[in-house]
């Protein structure tokens, strides 16, 4: 944050394969998902584009993906043995490949994720160092790094939401690192998406669902991932 670089961003994270962006990079964004859909999910649908369509295979990000959706951390050894284990936590999963999708970041993975009858599609980017960024969320622009608390709001389009929903957040003396609010069409569903420093109170979170024009709330308390 801020424009400094922390020891993290120099020497990449403690990991298990080759590369940060093609397994500790992999793990997060899986990792990321599954606490967007509320769990491990009972099926994965997987597409690599681009850079990691062709090399998912012989750089382990086969098996980090699967090892980030069954919640293990990216210096985790079980990693290794994640498509073998998959079926022992009741993960089943289909792998798929695009290259040369130009609309992608070279090291994007889509999952679409299903746990019962809560479903999730999200593209996640490989950035490097294993730093992540979450592009899309169902469809809507997302844009967040999962390394703070984050807060994600499906309400109505309505004037002033906005401004709501960021002086609840300041009630808590929290502050909002970013903030990125994206919509299908004008008086449509808009996905609000605020990463903060710090994080809500139970009471917040459960006023904030109780709201009628609020269709959906997720929140992701800051996490080692």
């Amino acid at each position: 944050m801020g424009g400094k670089s922390s020891v993290f961003d120099m020497i990449g994270p403690i990991m298990i394969g080759p590369s940060s962006s093609h397994t500790a990079g992999v793990v997060r964004i899986a990792r990321s998902a599954i606490r967007v859909l509320g769990g491990r999910p009972d099926h994965a649908e997987i597409t690599f584009y681009n850079s990691f369509a062709r090399t998912y295979e012989g750089h382990s990000s086969d098996r980090a993906i699967i090892g980030g959706l069954l919640d293990f951390k990216t210096d985790d050894p079980r990693i290794k043995q994640a498509l073998d284990l998959a079926k022992e936590f009741g993960l089943t999963y289909n792998f798929k490949s695009i290259g040369n999708a130009s609309v992608y970041h070279p090291n994007t993975i889509k999952l679409s994720l299903t746990k019962g009858e809560q479903k999730v599609e999200i593209i996640g980017e490989s950035l490097g160092g294993g730093l992540i960024n979450i592009a899309e969320l169902d469809g809507f622009s997302a844009n967040f790094s999962a390394q703070s608390h984050t807060l994600i709001i499906k309400a109505k389009d309505e004037s002033g939401a906005i401004a709501f929903i960021s002086s609840v957040i300041a009630q808590e003396k929290t502050n909002i690192a970013t903030m990125s609010v994206s919509r299908k069409g004008k008086h449509d569903v808009a996905c609000h998406v605020i990463e903060m420093d710090s994080g809500l109170n139970p009471i917040t979170i459960t006023y904030l669902k109780s709201l009628p024009w609020i269709k959906e709330l997720i929140y992701i308390p800051e996490i080692d991932l």
